[in-house]
């Protein structure tokens, strides 16, 4: 929890601001059985990327990246709006099912290839993946034919546009898949196992832990994680765009999961931490279009802040900066005549 202080108190101020500029920021109404409010809309606009981070978290705890997760994004959403598209009756909750389950199928299948080239193959993730994050979008167009694909179906717009018990689906749908990660990573042994390869792969290895199927796991886990998003993305706005869709949703996730505690080197990793840096990075977007900052340096000043971010999470730049001191470590000698004194 200690490691977390500071990205708290960063969304605490990021929110803070949004009351100085908008009138209204924290109230939340229920109109139509509904519930309507700036700090629902960060949630429900946050919850694909939210969905990748967890994703992103699982492989980057195993050592790894994935580049590519934004591809799978636009693959998954493409061959959904596709397939719906398609049908006779585009409200058909069959045919609906149907197109989703391929697409989260296919996007298994493109986290599996990543796994296999990089536990089985042995290439280095960012490349392993990096492969994808180029064809796949290759392919996003490929499916759409550089067009936009638009689809009226309710059943499809129910994912990411619709409500559920008062609240937004999309923000349920996040909910129970990060209850079932958290439940499987930290009630259970996987959370150990996946720690473990990640941060001493010799050792595991010697512990009798398969590392090449964990890492395998958190690839295609990752990658289901991203087309699940896509169906999200493309359902919000009832239409396929294989270009745009996803575009550098994968730097977001990484900085998610950097923010929440998760070291990129492998080892221990916070899922609750990415979700609060994930939700950061949205609040961080509201924030510049609340406070009218310039489009053109809408990048730069979203750089800035996540920078800060790093900064005050890391103990070495706190203790220069604020001039902690640590004790200084007392010489051996004298530790073993303290001993030797007190007995």
């Amino acid at each position: 929890m200690r490691r977390l202080l500071w990205p708290l108190l960063v969304l605490a101020a990021l929110l803070l601001l949004n009351v100085a500029f908008t009138d209204g920021f924290l109230s939340v109404q229920i109109k139509d059985g509904h519930l309507y409010g700036s700090l629902v809309d960060i949630v429900r606009f946050g919850a694909p990327l939210i969905l990748v981070s967890i994703g992103m978290t699982l492989v980057i705890a195993t050592g790894g990246i994935d580049l590519s997760v934004g591809s799978v994004v636009a693959i998954a959403g493409a061959l959904a709006c596709l397939r719906i598209s398609g049908l006779d009756e585009q409200n058909s909750i069959g045919g609906v099912l149907a197109a989703d389950g391929i697409a989260l199928a296919l996007s298994a299948a493109l986290g599996l290839w990543n796994g296999l080239l990089v536990a089985g193959v042995g290439v280095q993730p960012i490349i392993a993946t990096l492969i994808l994050m180029v064809a796949g979008r290759g392919l996003a167009q490929l499916i759409t034919d550089g067009q936009i694909i638009t689809v009226n179906s309710a059943p499809y717009k129910l994912i990411g546009g619709g409500y559920w018990l008062t609240l937004p689906f999309g923000i349920i749908i996040v909910a129970v898949i990060w209850a079932v990660t958290a439940f499987l990573t930290r009630r259970l042994a996987l959370g150990l196992i996946i720690e473990s390869v990640g941060g001493n792969p010799e050792a595991s290895r010697l512990a009798g832990i398969d590392s090449r199927r964990v890492i395998v796991m958190a690839y295609t886990v990752c990658a289901l994680c991203a087309g699940i998003a896509g169906l999200m993305i493309s359902s919000n706005v009832s239409s396929a765009d294989g270009n745009n869709a996803g575009l550098w949703i994968e730097l977001d996730a990484i900085l998610a999961v950097v923010i929440g505690g998760t070291s990129l080197a492998g080892g221990r990793f916070s899922l609750g931490g990415t979700v609060l840096g994930a939700l950061i990075i949205q609040t961080l977007t509201t924030t510049i279009y609340s406070i009218g900052v310039p489009p053109e340096t809408t990048l730069l000043f979203k750089a800035l802040v996540v920078t800060v971010v790093c900064l005050l999470q890391s103990p070495a730049f706190r203790a220069k900066v604020f001039h902690r001191r640590r004790p200084s470590p007392v010489p051996r000698a004298a530790a073993d005549e303290k001993l030797k004194v007190s007995a």
